[in-house]
């Protein structure tokens, strides 16, 4: 419209015919119908008009038309031989006429008449056209340089005096319309200088019937508002028609988009795409509306269906456009949107044509993007997202850039809104009434997720060398909200239950197998509640419930921080079905490949592997291998680098037992702590179940009685649960109670000959008191007084689990059974060591056996 005022002005400004001018258009005329052979032909026609019938009326009727059209050939010629003969003082008229109206310049190279060509209208070609404004030389934008622009005149408007446009063409041309930073437009040139009127036209003001262009690059660039359209129209052809209240046109377009930016910092919409279609406008002098009915478009190869209003009167240029593709790939549609959107549509994938429509609300000379609201049907397809893919997928989607009416269209106020979300994911169904993904400069995920399936499905999910599940079935209900972080979950808040019954599942790497598991894990914000636990492994049952506080953030975040806090209770656990605990937690070699591509098991591998755990437990009764208690209580802590156990106690063998310690996990064999306090426990028991705690010479069928101890010892185990020899160091102090030493081999072989008239296979002990120190194999024994029913004997010395024993036994020959009426403790004293003193020690022979034989420690 910018180069329909210039040509107006231009044309509006040519002067009508002068009297000569009509005297020589009547001596053309009247010189054409006294040519010969046209009279004659003219009487000749007109006879036969009169043989016809036809009355008079309606043979003059004819003569006065063909006259009126004779008069417009004459009157053509006349006109096309004037301007032909002028041209030079018509373009140098037209020129000065529009630059004394411009506020710039305009130059014309050249201009011809074309008229054969326009016929039966006046066709003029300008060449070389050029429209600069008065500050070309400050920003260098020139508004119009065309190679060629063509004019149809109405002819006989022209000899009245009254230009008639009824086509522009403009050929091989630059359009730059600029606004700078300031708001100053090089469109200004269109504007009248001051004090500039309008010579007389003698006309009104024209209609322009068509309008084509023609390899025309256009470009608008408003730095003020920060916007940039660009296009190469390789073709436009337009068509108008007027109505009492405006105009109608088609218009027939093929253009390449260089740029469609509402704002140049977020880039481009339909960057790089051709666009060809046609369109039907209409518009309205009373309301200023431009309407574009619903048209099909092809822009980028994608056939759209596309209509628009636009407010032409209001100071904005408000415009709304609809548009609408019934099948298209996501990512081709998410291709026309400017980058900013597209690299966000992009987190996603559907793997087959959907349907999209499109709505952009806002103004040409508005700051910023317009109302961007896209809607996607999903029915049936492939979804492709960050966290895997979804089958059988269907969703109503939505984007927008204005979610919060108050906050503008921005990045910060966009969404993705998917609606009644239904599919397959890994096998597993998946149900989500609404998920948001709101704010694309830092996302956040809003939404709800529901399933119902089969426990042995998550094997889709779950590398089956990390969790294997065959039975039991899953019923999952919540609502999130997170960040997305790098395409990931972040901080997520989740209310909701997940409710699994009657699960058998296997925890590879630490050969642990539970069954017939049931568990209720309730979600409150970032908090995790675990209830209803019910677990199965071997002949253990396990009932256990905890908490998560802040799971979910830490989950994403810093698993390693993760504490876990287990109420558990067992009306009977066999702790050799848990060994799996005992040994480090070895990274799997498959998990560990699979972490480089994010997916599911490698989370929750990490879970397992850098979680802690807090257990206040409770067992009824409490098995492994030979030992057995009951009542067993302690506060466990399960971390990455091992066990600790505070506070445990337990009955076992008829007394107490109380247990700190700790385990720390290095690999096959783990080095442990205890601090052990035993109350008043049937000694023979208590030594079968720690299997005789390595010694080979003395055993649980060795000993009768009732046994104390403290101890404070350090040693290593094997990652089954087996002590590791020579690794024991620490203290023992204990206290035996109506004691018996039943067939002890060594005693044996000294009775033999040192006490043939004693029972020493079944000898009796009387409060029996001892401090041994441990070191590796060997026991250091501290000076020890036993009194027995056979005899009394003081013993010290260095017992050794390997080889290096040497026990010094100083062993009084008097017979204890003559001082059994006494009992005065310092009279016993005395009586003690009468008589004959046996000084005795027990080393080791070459087959590593202890041997007792003569000599004390001065020997």
């Amino acid at each position: 419209m910018v180069f329909f005022g210039l040509v107006r002005n231009t044309l509006t400004n040519f002067k009508p015919f002068s009297v000569s001018h009509y005297v020589t258009l009547v001596a053309l005329f009247y010189t054409f119908c006294s040519l010969p052979n046209m009279k004659e032909r003219i009487l000749r026609y007109t006879a036969t008009l009169k043989k016809s019938g036809m009355p008079r009326w309606g043979r003059i009727v004819f003569r006065i038309l063909l006259s009126i059209f004779l008069l417009m050939v004459a009157g053509y010629i006349t006109l096309a031989w004037y301007i032909h003969t002028h041209k030079s003082e018509v373009l140098a008229s037209v020129t000065e006429e529009l630059n004394a109206n411009l506020s710039g310049t305009l130059t014309v190279g050249a201009m011809e008449t074309t008229f054969l060509q326009g016929f039966p209208r006046v066709s003029l070609q300008l060449e070389n056209v050029v429209v600069r404004d008065s500050l070309f030389t400050t920003h260098k934008r020139t508004l119009l340089e065309a190679g060629r622009i063509d004019i149809a005149l109405n002819a006989m408007a022209l000899v009245r005096g009254t230009v008639e446009i009824r086509k522009i063409a403009i050929v091989d041309a630059s359009i730059q319309m600029f606004t700078d930073s300031l708001g100053y437009s090089n469109t200004s040139v269109l504007r009248k200088k001051k004090g500039a009127g309008a010579k007389g036209s003698g006309g009104s003001f024209p209609e322009l019937r068509k309008l084509e262009l023609e390899r025309v690059q256009l470009a608008i660039d408003n730095r003020q508002r920060g916007k940039l359209y660009n296009f190469r129209v390789d073709e436009l052809k337009g068509a108008l028609d007027y109505t009492s209240d405006g105009w109608d046109a088609g218009v027939k377009l093929s253009t390449m988009v260089n740029s469609m930016a509402f704002s140049t910092q977020k880039g481009s919409f339909v960057k790089g795409k051709r666009v060809e279609g046609k369109f039907d406008i209409t518009f309205s002098e009373e309301t200023g509306i431009m309407v574009f009915k619903k048209n099909r478009l092809d822009i980028g190869g994608e056939k759209f269906f596309i209509g628009a209003t636009i407010k032409t009167a209001s100071p904005n240029a408000d415009f709304a456009i609809n548009i609408e593709n019934k099948s298209i790939l996501w990512k081709n549609a998410s291709n026309l949107l400017s980058p900013n959107i597209t690299r966000k549509l992009e987190m996603f994938d559907i793997k087959k044509p959907i349907a999209v429509k499109c709505d952009l609300v806002g103004g040409f000379n508005i700051q910023g993007d317009p109302l961007i609201r896209v809607n996607a049907e999903v029915d049936n397809n492939t979804l492709d997202t960050p966290g895997g893919v979804v089958d059988n997928c269907s969703f109503f989607g939505v984007f927008t850039n204005n979610h919060i009416k108050v906050k503008g269209y921005n990045d910060a106020n966009s969404a993705i809104k998917l609606y009644n979300f239904k599919g397959n994911y890994s096998g597993i169904p998946l149900s989500m009434k609404k998920v948001f993904i709101l704010d694309v400069e830092k996302p956040i995920a809003v939404g709800d997720f529901s399933s119902k399936f089969e426990m042995k499905k998550l094997a889709g999910l779950i590398d089956d060398d990390l969790l294997k599940f065959s039975k039991g079935t899953a019923n999952v209900k919540l609502d999130f909200k997170a960040d997305i972080v790098d395409f990931r979950l972040s901080k997520p808040y989740v209310n909701g239950l997940i409710e699994v019954k009657d699960a058998d599942v296997s925890y590879v790497p630490r050969k642990l197998n539970f069954s017939n598991v049931s568990v209720a894990l309730n979600f409150t914000r970032d908090n995790l509640y675990i209830s209803k636990i019910v677990l199965k492994s071997g002949k253990s049952i396990v009932n256990m419930e905890g908490s998560i506080k802040n799971f979910l953030n830490l989950y994403y975040t810093a698993p390693e921080k993760i504490m876990l806090s287990w109420k558990i209770d067992s009306p009977q656990l066999h702790l050799g079905e848990f060994m799996g605990f005992l040994g480090a937690r070895q990274r799997n070699k498959k998990v560990a490949a699979k972490s480089r591509k994010g997916n599911m098991t490698e989370e929750i591998n990490d879970l397992f592997e850098k979680s802690n755990v807090d257990i206040k437990l409770r067992v009824d009764k409490l098995y492994y291998n030979r030992f057995f208690a009951t009542d067993a209580k302690a506060d466990v802590m399960l971390t990455d680098s091992g066990i600790t156990v505070k506070d445990a106690g337990l009955r076992h063998a008829g007394g107490t037992l109380s247990i700190n310690g700790a385990l720390a996990q290095k690999g096959r064999v783990n080095n442990y702590r205890v601090d052990a306090v035993i109350s008043n426990v049937d000694v023979k028991k208590f030594f079968y179940a720690f299997h005789n705690f390595g010694m080979e010479t003395l055993s649980s069928k060795n000993l009768e009685g009732y046994f104390s101890s403290k101890a404070n010892i350090t040693g290593s185990m094997t990652d089954a649960g087996a002590m590791v020899p020579k690794s024991m160091f620490g203290s023992v102090n204990f206290a035996l109670r109506k004691g018996r030493l039943l067939n002890f081999e060594p005693l044996k072989n000294v009775g033999k000959f040192a006490f043939p008239y004693r029972n020493v296979e079944n000898i009796e002990f009387y409060n029996l008191n001892g401090i041994f120190d441990v070191k590796g194999e060997k026991v250091n024994i501290y000076p020890m007084k036993i009194n027995s029913s056979v005899l009394n004997m003081d013993v010290e010395g260095v017992y050794s689990f390997g080889k290096g024993t040497q026990i010094y036994i100083d062993v009084p020959l008097r017979n204890p059974k003559k001082d059994k009426g006494i009992t005065d403790e310092k009279e016993l004293a005395k009586r003690r060591n009468r008589g004959i003193v046996l000084h005795l020690k027990a080393v080791d022979d070459k087959d590593g056996k202890v041997k007792v034989k003569l000599g004390g420690k001065k020997d």
